[in-house]
């Protein structure tokens, strides 16, 4: 039991309990997911309020870091917030230097790195949150997933969050190569159908899309209930 609570001591079997613990976090979050088109990128995610009196407008689950990066989130709320923050420093911080936007891998990479401190550190937790990013570059579009432990990777198409096994296993089926954005936007809608309880509609769904013209935007409610009527 000793392992269970330190931050900085390998268990004997090479693990850091704390990390098994934070994905234990992001694995009873909200389901998010992103799939990478040939022409640019979708994030969607569940929004699931606490009570029906909390005001929908005062919650995102679905970031802007920079122009042509967003990001989504499952596990702690408050903990993306604080990444999220740091992200968009970091995006800041280059523009300021070099009068263009930060590469996407650079910015997954610095991200990455602080969280990877956390899991290393005396008198911090890892952050219970994986994230969901999606980025459009002189390298085309781009899709990562960044986990507790500081690991990040490139992804055709992902999910984090409860459902992320069935959820990944209906993408398998459905992902190909040659999907262009409009394509993608109707899969993940169809991936989040799987899995969620009730109905889907604008309110309790957010939807991220990322084209060609490399400027990210979170669809309206409106927009996503036209969406989900065309995959009915």
């Amino acid at each position: 039991m000793q392992y269970s609570f330190s931050l900085t001591t390998f268990s004997p079997s090479g693990k850091l309990v704390q990390i098994e613990y934070a994905l234990n976090a992001v694995n009873a979050g909200a389901t998010s997911l992103g799939i990478k088109a040939t022409n640019g990128v979708v994030l969607a995610t569940e929004k699931k309020l606490p009570s029906i009196l909390v005001d929908e407008t005062t919650v995102q689950k679905i970031s802007l870091l920079t122009p042509n990066v967003g990001v989504t989130y499952a596990g702690m709320g408050p903990d993306s917030r604080v990444l999220v923050r740091k992200a968009r420093k970091s995006g800041q911080v280059y523009y300021r230097q070099y009068a263009e936007q930060i590469p996407v891998a650079q910015l997954v990479r610095e991200t990455a790195a602080v969280m990877q401190e956390f899991t290393q550190s005396g008198g911090v937790r890892p952050f219970g949150v994986s994230l969901m990013l999606a980025g459009y570059d002189d390298h085309g579009p781009q899709l990562y997933q960044i986990d507790p432990s500081g690991s990040y990777f490139a992804w055709k198409a992902s999910a984090i969050g409860k459902n992320m096994v069935s959820a990944k296993t209906f993408l398998e089926k459905r992902y190909s190569e040659d999907m262009e954005i409009e394509d993608a936007i109707h899969t993940a809608l169809l991936t989040l159908k799987e899995g969620f309880e009730g109905e889907l509609n604008g309110e309790n769904i957010e939807v991220g899309v990322l084209g060609e013209d490399r400027v990210f935007r979170v669809l309206t409610p409106a927009e996503v209930n036209d969406y989900l009527q065309e995959v009915e």
